[in-house]
């Protein structure tokens, strides 16, 4: 007995981690640890000046954040940057040249997907279809371009679906106006394990991987369907096709054997009946082979922006395109309140202890209690309004008619795009940018 518990104690424990898009198997986060308040001149402990733009969220590992960009008039030059956790120092700036250049404009994604890191690699996609796998000093293990294998992407906005994983394999979702496909390629050397082909649509939506009634699933919400793969073989398991608008959000796990959809109904209303019927609670069982997938209760007021509905301590949270924050029973579907906060968000909250971080999109974070009353702790200001981050390698636009005008300044401006977090750190990504918060007066002790 006492040589098992030497063992335990020798034995490393695992590293603080925010492996994947929205935190996928991420470690717990210590509540008292991540400041309710701050400010440019208050608990910014550092801000990364990175090469070029990128949409994608950081991942942590231990003592390293890992986050993508591109650069160039075509997103010639993908990069993937390694910084320091503890100061925001580029530690290495691995890069390759894409194998399919596209404009870089404000209209298509730019390093949109989100990278998967695990104890010994990190796995970066970038929209062009290329998949780089790199070890935590940056060295290059293998490389692959899914557009060379099965065909240039024809999205005219981009692919911004970010990989999954498991212990062997990255999971990549391509929806596409051209060929569509769920594909898993090995970790160990870049082979493909297996494809599976699906119907052509246009979507930018990314898959989670969940455990429903008792099986690891790959769950795709994207354009008219809920889809269930295998993750071993890329088997579809089941499909569920009353549900439109899909377009966007990650299902994201709501209870045993349940998770979260949603749907918006367009900028033009062009998906509002389908909307109407996709904010929803989804829940799924099974009889021998036959599988039940049930709609327990949906919100036909709530719809969200980019961000995904998530559920945290019995509750469930939209946020809509104008930051209307909805809040229902996670059991139920019962609204508790919806109330304005200060901005839209793109980025999909953080919920941690008695405290959900609503991250808008022009720099102003609403921390809101959790629970069912709207009671708002905090407004954080990132940045002021004569001092915004800079933007590098900013695509120049010259727009004319009035709807290129209003969508170029949606897009092209200081955007809080994705978060981060562990114990003590909070990474916020702002194009070419990535800022810490840290409670700076304790570290300063």
């Amino acid at each position: 007995m006492f040589g098992l518990l030497l063992l335990a104690l020798l034995l490393p424990a695992d590293p603080p981690a925010w492996p994947g898009f929205l935190g996928a198997a991420a470690t717990p986060i210590e509540p008292a640890s991540i400041p309710l308040t701050w400010s440019p001149s208050q608990n910014v402990a550092w801000d990364a000046s990175l090469p070029g733009h990128g949409q994608s969220s950081p991942v942590i590992w231990n003592d390293r954040a890992f986050v993508t960009t591109v650069v160039g008039e075509n997103k010639e030059t993908c990069h993937t940057v390694c910084l320091s956790l503890a100061d925001g120092a580029i530690l290495w700036d691995h890069q390759h040249q894409s194998t399919a250049p596209d404009p870089n404009s404000v209209y298509i994604s730019r390093a949109a997907p989100t990278p998967v890191v695990d104890r010994n690699h990190v796995f970066a996609f970038f929209e062009c279809g290329d998949l780089v796998a790199l070890t935590h000093d940056g060295k290059q293990v293998w490389t692959t371009s899914l557009s060379k294998l099965y065909g240039r992407f024809v999205n005219k906005f981009g692919l911004s679906s970010s990989p999954v994983q498991t212990d062997s394999a990255v999971i990549v979702l391509i929806d596409d106006e051209g060929p569509s496909c769920l594909v898993a390629i090995s970790k160990a050397d870049g082979s493909i394990l297996w494809k599976t082909d699906r119907t052509s649509r246009t979507s930018w939506s990314s898959p989670a991987l969940l455990t429903l009634a008792g099986l690891p699933q790959v769950i795709v919400s994207s354009a008219g369907t809920i889809d269930s793969y295998d993750p071993a073989t890329g088997k579809q398991l089941w499909t569920y096709a009353d549900i439109g608008g899909n377009t966007a959000t990650t299902p994201l796990p709501a209870g045993p054997d349940s998770f979260l959809v949603a749907a918006s109904p367009g900028r033009s209303g062009e998906n509002s009946a389908g909307a109407q019927k996709s904010n929803a609670l989804i829940k799924v069982t099974r009889d021998g082979d036959q599988w039940k997938i049930e709609k327990p209760w949906m919100s036909s007021e709530a719809t969200p922006s980019w961000a995904s509905p998530f559920v945290h301590q019995g509750y469930a949270y939209w946020v809509n395109r104008v930051g209307v924050v909805y809040c229902l029973d996670a059991a139920t579907g019962e609204q508790k309140y919806a109330q304005r906060t200060k901005q839209s968000c793109w980025a999909t909250p953080l919920a941690i202890g008695d405290r959900i971080y609503f991250f808008g999109k022009e720099g102003a974070t609403t921390v809101l209690a959790a629970g069912p009353e709207f009671r708002q702790l905090a407004v954080n200001e990132l940045w002021t309004a004569d001092t915004p981050p800079s933007d590098n390698g900013a695509p120049k636009t010259d727009e004319t008619s009035p709807e290129r005008k209003q969508a170029n300044a949606m897009f092209s401006g200081p955007t809080q795009y994705a978060v981060a977090a562990v114990s003590g750190s909070l990474l916020i990504r702002v194009g070419s940018h990535v800022f810490c918060i840290r409670d700076t007066a304790t570290v300063a002790k």
